[in-house]
């Protein structure tokens, strides 16, 4: 064990195993998720060579006998729990993505919420048992987040009872799907419902697209992955061209929906209903936001506590450079985001899974707030991690630039979910839309509920903006419930300065689009300021639920820290709405740099709490004994380019040249 890692671990103020418990949902879950890990820790079939060495062919086979043999052994375990079955993966594929990511993720779950039960009984058990390999294939070349753009058709067939698949364009080729290049032998398409000659928008259709047996693709059907990208080199995302490829009526999932024999469409109770698989997986990258950014902190501060450099005083030893306020103010404030994220996540988690419970019900009343938080949520945790991860690279030094950082890979992964689940300025817009309309209904006098029952607190039109921001409100700074108002105050102004803005261009304009497009800066700036208040409100609410007293003192501070940075990162918000005087934001800034003092004897006790095995953080910097140098000497021993002392290019290029000159 590295010494200076043994003394951070020392001097912690508190028992990171505690937190661990919290962060895992209670004891009995943090011993079964490490004997989940255990298993495959201990299991030779599961280990191999840094995937680092290997080519992206290699990777991609890799990837799929460990996904195979994943699939045995949760059998043979017996482990059917979606979270073990989490654990379990994530432990194997130490966090990367895999070619049943989607079959897992996205196909069996569709299954489950939006196939018929005489759909489920023909499709759920071969797909259960990987007869069946599917993916969801929504995105085409042409259009991803904006779904009434699809082109892909599915015309429906009176004479034979059939729907006729096509990919009438270029930019309707089905493009990204993971798992689709190679693996899957289903898909589950999204595409334009024609029936009776009239379009009735998007609907889903499992559509068989490889041979069972020789997995030859079927005729009419043209699929192949889509070459190499960022990263997600283990993942044959695919494409998937379709000519008037024929599939039985009875593929369409019709829980929901329906198309009858004759061709008469019977339409869902709600067209809001098939969002689930959608939400579902929004909802988890908060938590993977989380995760990501756990790994990227817990990394980046082991190194920075093992790591000696310069002076700070002339003739001392050099310091850790986790001794420098500037490394503290870089790497804390993204220690207590991720977490605020994980938090967030659970609470995600749990709500997604009470509301299904009442849409089964038939109460479809929280469906808007979710789909609305969902989004804004999936955006705001995304980009905020993304950057972070980013720059827990950079307070690596030059050493985080290598990929026996780990970190390249953390980046690589996990950047595409900005992206993918819907772009995230797009999810902030459809946050917006929720915002505005709660707002317009507070306007004309109903009340609304959840997370946005601050609005309440806007008494109608009367107000101006102006008056919003000379309401008299006393901030305390070393209180998060004083904070959790300032943050509700700024979310509520600009939530009413946007709305102020729409109504401001509509009156200027017949078009809503129009006035739409040219307010959608502020709506956005509303989405993220609302977000951001969820955050630090969940965060806070957490706190009350922590009972030993000294984790509870860490993790104020650590609440404390994402809060007030927060405010100094957008003070002029704070300023202008007269939430906070320009005193008060002095004493932030300096809060701010006291806090770091505060957390800096925990820090390593704080990423130690998120329990990442070594073999689950990949990474020569972040390992738990700190012995980075002589490690990184040795993997670097690895590099395929080692295998000759001298390389081939030698003897076929330079000597040759050497010899002409």
């Amino acid at each position: 064990m590295n010494q200076d890692l043994r003394r951070e671990r020392d001097s912690a103020s508190f028992n990171p195993e505690l937190l661990t418990h919290i962060l895992d949902g209670g004891a009995e879950r943090t011993r079964r998720r490490r004997e989940i890990e255990a298993l495959v820790l201990n299991d030779p079939d599961f280990q191999h060579e840094d995937l680092n060495f290997l080519s992206r062919s290699q990777r991609y086979e890799e990837a799929i006998r460990k996904s195979a043999l994943m699939v045995v052994k949760l059998r043979e375990n017996g482990i059917a729990d979606p979270d073990e079955i989490y654990w379990f993966k994530s432990c194997i594929h130490r966090g990367r993505p895999e070619p049943l990511d989607l079959h897992l993720g996205m196909f069996l779950p569709t299954l489950l919420t939006q196939a018929t039960l005489e759909q489920q009984d023909r499709f759920f058990m071969p797909a259960w048992n990987l007869e069946i390999i599917g993916t969801y294939a929504q995105t085409e070349m042409g259009h991803g987040t904006h779904l009434r753009g699809l082109e892909t058709t599915a015309t429906y067939d009176p004479a034979t009872q059939e729907f006729i698949l096509n990919s009438p364009t270029v930019t309707s080729i089905k493009w990204w799907p993971g798992g689709l290049g190679k693996t899957s032998n289903h898909a589950i398409v999204l595409a334009q419902l024609y029936t009776q000659g009239q379009c009735k928008g998007l609907h889903a259709f499992i559509v068989p697209i490889r041979q069972f047996g020789t997995h030859e693709p079927l005729p009419g059907i043209t699929v192949g992955d889509i070459g190499p990208k960022f990263g997600y080199d283990e993942m044959d995302n695919g494409y998937l061209k379709m000519d008037n490829f024929r599939i039985p009526r009875e593929n369409m999932l019709m829980k929901y929906a329906k198309v009858e024999p004759d061709g008469t469409y019977v339409k869902p109770v709600s067209d809001k209903l098939t969002y689930g698989t959608m939400v579902f997986i929004r909802s988890h990258i908060v938590g993977d936001s989380a995760r990501s950014l756990s790994r990227a902190c817990t990394i980046a501060i082991r190194y920075s506590s093992v790591r000696h450099q310069s002076e700070l005083k002339p003739g001392d030893p050099e310091p850790q450079i986790l001794d420098y306020q500037t490394q503290q103010y870089k790497l804390f404030p993204l220690l207590a985001t991720a977490y605020a994220f994980h938090f967030v996540g659970a609470y995600m988690k749990t709500t997604y899974h009470r509301i299904t419970g009442d849409i089964n019900q038939g109460d479809l009343s929280e469906l808007p707030e979710l789909h609305a938080l969902s989004a804004g949520l999936k955006a705001f945790t995304s980009w905020t991690a993304n950057a972070g991860i980013e720059e827990c690279r950079m307070a690596c030094g030059g050493h985080g630039y290598s990929r026996c950082s780990g970190l390249p890979d953390i980046y690589v992964t996990f950047t595409p979910s900005c992206t993918y689940e819907g772009e995230n300025t797009v999810m902030m817009l459809q946050t917006a839309r929720f915002l505005i309309k709660s707002y317009t209904q507070v306007s004309s006098g109903k009340l609304v509920s959840g997370m946005v029952a601050y609005l309440n607190d806007l008494s109608g039109q009367r107000i101006q903006p102006q008056q919003v921001a000379a309401r008299p409100t006393t901030v305390h700074i070393n209180d998060p419930a004083s904070l959790v108002e300032a943050y509700k105050l700024r979310a509520s102004r600009f939530v009413e300065v946007a709305a102020k803005n729409l109504q401001a261009e509509l009156s200027h304009r017949k078009s809503q689009e129009d006035a739409w497009n040219r307010t959608s800066v502020d709506l956005v700036r509303a989405s993220e300021a609302h977000c951001h208040y969820v955050v630090v409100k969940l965060f806070t609410t957490q706190l009350s639920e922590i009972n030993d007293a000294a984790v509870h003192a860490v993790m104020k501070n650590l609440c404390l820290l994402y809060a007030l940075y927060g405010i100094s990162k957008h003070t002029g918000d704070f300023l202008q709405a007269g939430i906070l005087t320009d005193a008060q934001v002095t004493q932030v800034y300096q809060r701010v740099k006291e806090l770091l003092a505060a957390i800096r004897p925990n820090a390593v006790a704080l990423v130690d709490a998120f329990d990442f095995h070594d073999n689950h953080l990949g990474s020569v910097l972040g390992r738990y004994d700190g012995n980075i140098y002589e490690n990184m000497f040795e993997w670097a021993k690895k590099s395929p380019l080692n295998k000759t002392e001298v390389h081939e290019a030698f003897h076929k290029h330079l000597k040759p040249m050497q010899a002409k000159l």
